[in-house]
């Protein structure tokens, strides 16, 4: 959701806060602001729009001192405004505090500061954690209890940041990331390690209701009861060179063509634990399968191959619906929860909620020092490295290769993945090759108002990613549709306006589908068809490669969805839109 990013040392700390934002952007872009810390004297500076933008307007880079925090923001609690954008000052300006959150009682405590004569500046949930902050320390003169109170009044999911005049940098968290990272010549309290990976790769991952108090030289943890606790450094494996662009316009388009690399290692160190995740969901009851957005839609393709490779019983679940659904979770169940960042909220409650009932957690995830990581019995990482870009692309192709080396595991290799990955992948590599052609298709449709994508069977949970991806990054309404659904209702909204793409891979749901598309075709629509063959219905033909030596159709969609992932990056092009940072998103959902 929010950046935060907070650093006490020996280094001039206005352009490495400015720095630290712009590699964590992708959590949000609404608004940018930092304070700095100088002479006893808290200077804030903040503006809407992303950090270059506003680096630009405010000259953030003048602002002197050592000590500092920063902020990038994605709405939730009042407009994108100047004055709602982090950071947030107390009363006195002599406290500056930068969140990552909800904070639910917001209203009752704002209220109740108020009558205590406190006066709000800013629409937001997060400014009250500065009042209270300064309401305790005025009482109490002891930064130490004055957290503590502050943190025991807040409900709701929160990671905070807190500068005092003195030159002090505090924070705190529950159910939000924060980290500490360490250096000779200071230390970072971070929302992410890649706030602080330039610098350094030791990490310490603060727990649940954790209060940190750094100076330039140490830190102290303390329990939300005051007692100082020890916390495991942990040294981080993470690219820094991925974050680069390199030659590609965007981190979209440079993530789509990764894809090839992040497959030829993903799960190659991991087998031992890839057997450990079969024995345990072969020995289950039910396997309850969920993730959010992309993640679910690999949950979708999980629970087909689960189900008719590995003959498990599997059900899937929308992570924001879990909670609802709960009655058939018990010890003899495994939660398998799919998450990009390990840190997505509703995905994070799903699996504490399935905890509570005694399931056991299996996990796939990109960051293997997340939450979800930390608290599951078993996980996987697709080790794809950073994924900038809002849309999911490469994180996809990754929890997907590991499902089909699952699944490929379970039936002894019958699906036939494992043997035969590189042909996969120079399939893939095929399809990449011909990405010129797509600007074209874009040029073509992109005045569409709407855009149907039509699957099968497994491949409509790959019309769900698609139609996603051209939302996403094109702002084109689009819909996913079982294509066996087509006459009850959809049929109704298909016109001479209408754009179809029919995913139709030569295999058991072809000859369905191509009957599918002269209907839809009689009523005027543009057909658009993904497939290893053509076929006269189509007025627009993508080409994937057909694998002569692989018979399993449901191997297709870690193919198909790579020509979808490219035409939603240049329909963004061609109508002008920032494929990396598509509006009112981010990347990383922290928040329910």
């Amino acid at each position: 959701m929010c950046s935060i990013i907070g650093y006490n040392g020996q280094l001039f700390v206005a352009p490495l806060l400015v720095d630290s934002l712009k590699r964590m952007e992708y959590r949000g872009y609404d608004s940018v602001g930092i304070a700095t810390i100088n002479n006893g004297k808290i200077l804030l500076k903040k503006g809407v729009g992303k950090v270059l933008e506003v680096d630009g307007t405010l000259d953030l880079k003048s602002m002197k001192g050592f000590t500092g925090i920063g902020h990038t923001r994605w709405a939730t609690h009042g407009g994108v405004t100047e004055i709602n954008a982090h950071p947030h000052y107390c009363c006195t300006d002599s406290i500056a505090i930068a969140h990552n959150g909800i904070i639910e009682n917001h209203r009752e405590l704002k209220e109740e500061l108020i009558d205590l004569g406190h006066v709000f500046k800013s629409d937001t949930d997060s400014e009250v954690i500065a009042h209270l902050l300064e309401n305790y320390y005025n009482d109490q003169k002891n930064l130490k209890k004055s957290v503590m109170k502050t943190c025991s009044r807040l409900k709701g999911a929160y990671a905070f940041v807190a500068a005092f005049e003195d030159g002090t940098i505090c924070g705190s968290r529950y159910n939000e990331p924060l980290i500490i990272g360490t250096v000779d010549t200071g230390n970072f309290l971070s929302s992410d390690i890649l706030g602080f990976i330039e610098f350094t790769d030791k990490a310490i991952f603060l727990d649940n209701r954790d209060i940190v108090i750094l100076d330039s030289n140490t830190y102290q943890i303390y329990d939300s009861d005051g007692k100082n606790v020890d916390r495991t450094a942990t040294q981080v494996a993470w690219e820094l060179a991925a974050i680069d662009k390199g030659k590609y316009s965007h981190h979209t388009l440079k993530e789509i063509h990764e894809q090839p690399k992040a497959l030829e290692k993903v799960g190659i160190s991991s087998l031992d634990k890839i057997e450990e995740f079969c024995k345990v969901l072969s020995k289950s009851k039910t396997v309850f399968l969920t993730g959010s957005g992309t993640s679910y839609h690999c949950a979708l393709i999980a629970k087909h191959l689960l189900s008719n490779f590995g003959k498990i019983h599997a059900e899937t679940l929308m992570s924001s619906e879990f909670q609802y659904t709960l009655a058939g979770v018990d010890n003899s169940s495994v939660l398998l929860a799919f998450s990009q960042s390990g840190e997505t909220a509703d995905v994070l409650h799903a699996v504490k909620a399935a905890k509570q009932m005694g399931a056991k957690i299996l996990s796939i995830v990109n960051v293997s020092t997340s939450s979800l990581a930390r608290i599951s019995d078993s996980f996987l990482v697709t080790s794809c490295g950073p994924e900038v870009g809002v849309a999911a692309t490469k994180s996809f192709t990754t929890q997907l290769s590991l499902v089909y080396m699952i699944a490929d595991r379970l039936c002894n290799g019958c699906l036939g993945f494992s043997a035969n990955r590189s042909l996969v992948i120079d399939a893939i590599c095929e399809v990449l090759d011909s990405e010129k052609e797509f600007c074209g298709i874009a040029e073509k449709i992109h005045p569409a108002r709407d855009i149907y994508v039509l699957g099968r069977s497994i491949h409509y949970p790959i019309a769900l990613e698609g139609a996603l991806k051209i939302k996403e990054l094109s702002y084109i309404h689009a819909e996913g549709i079982a294509a066996g659904e087509l006459k009850h209702g959809p049929l109704a909204l298909i016109d001479r306006d209408s754009y179809v793409i029919i995913l139709n891979p030569s295999d058991s749901t072809s000859d369905r589908n191509i009957a599918s598309a002269h209907e839809i075709k009689a009523r005027g629509a543009t057909i658009i068809g993904i497939s290893d063959l053509p076929n006269e219905v189509y007025d627009i033909f993508i080409k994937i490669p057909k694998i002569p030596s692989i018979e399993c159709g449901a191997i297709y969609p870690i193919i198909e969805v790579i020509p979808l992932q490219i035409l939603a990056y240049y329909l963004s092009l061609v109508r002008n839109i920032d494929p990396d940072y598509p509006r009112n998103l981010a990347k990383s959902v922290t928040v329910m």
